[in-house]
């Protein structure tokens, strides 16, 4: 199923023994553009604090009640990892709160443990070269999460002139990858929203809050109109993606 995540942003985690908190951001990869974290407001039960949660612990959103059922004690995560999460996430910071839940990363070779305890964790210290020289890189612009919440009103250029901002995404609660932009065109094309793939994203630049495709405004004016009312099946996601001559939806379950 396709979610719009704004509509998620507010549902309550449920972890085992009661309730965690709401989920307030959703961090993906800026390499491959799928969710590889929620970010969850613990409001008054810790003071404000903010946790990630792995997708991977989370079972289906329900939408009736809004909520999410997590496969965590509330003790596993009052003891987890404190994280800046209003800061681009780097892969050493995702496999310290991995480390900590007794977890293999998901870019790891083992298998994925739903049902390991949390285990004591020393914070890794780097040496000051080493430290000096990782901040560097992500300068230079290293993979890392990115926040969902951060790049919402990125505009947007195709390859002959902007279209518009991003207002929202549509994302899979299978695979958790963000599938669509929603993109509101009313500074160029009045009254429209239409839909389009991260396939077709040629780059990000982050500090502008830009957002360059691969297509030109023709390309785009004659893509799919985003319509809330309806259903996005296989067969519509395939229409989507035959108007950038896509014609296969790797990893569609």
């Amino acid at each position: 199923m396709l979610w719009d995540i704004s509509a998620i942003n507010g549902y309550a985690i449920e972890a085992m023994d009661g309730h965690l908190g709401t989920v307030s951001d959703l961090l993906f990869s800026d390499a491959d553009w799928v969710v590889r974290w929620l970010v969850v407001d613990t409001g008054k039960w810790l003071s404000g604090r903010k946790v990630l949660l792995p997708v991977s612990a989370l079972g289906k959103p329900d939408p009736a009640s809004r909520h999410f059922p997590v496969k965590l004690t509330k003790q596993q995560v009052k003891a987890s990892p404190d994280i800046v999460t209003d800061q681009p996430v780097s892969r050493q910071v995702e496999a310290y709160v991995f480390s900590y839940y007794g977890w293999d990363p998901y870019w790891g070779n083992s298998n994925f443990n739903m049902n390991a305890m949390a285990t004591p964790l020393v914070a890794p210290i780097l040496p000051i070269s080493r430290a000096a020289g990782a901040e560097a890189r992500a300068n230079e612009g290293d993979r890392h999460l990115r926040s969902v919440a951060a790049i919402t009103g990125y505009h947007i250029h195709a390859v002959d002139g902007e279209i518009g901002h991003v207002e929202d995404f549509l994302v899979d609660d299978i695979g958790w990858s963000l599938r669509y932009l929603i993109v509101d065109t009313r500074n160029w094309w009045p009254g429209e929203r239409v839909l389009i793939s991260p396939r077709v994203v040629r780059r990000i630049e982050w500090a502008d809050r830009l957002i360059y495709l691969d297509v030109d405004r023709e390309k785009v004016k004659a893509s799919t109109r985003y319509d809330p009312s309806i259903a996005l099946d296989r067969a519509y996601a395939e229409k989507v993606l035959s108007r950038y001559r896509t014609h296969s939806i790797a990893g569609w379950t």
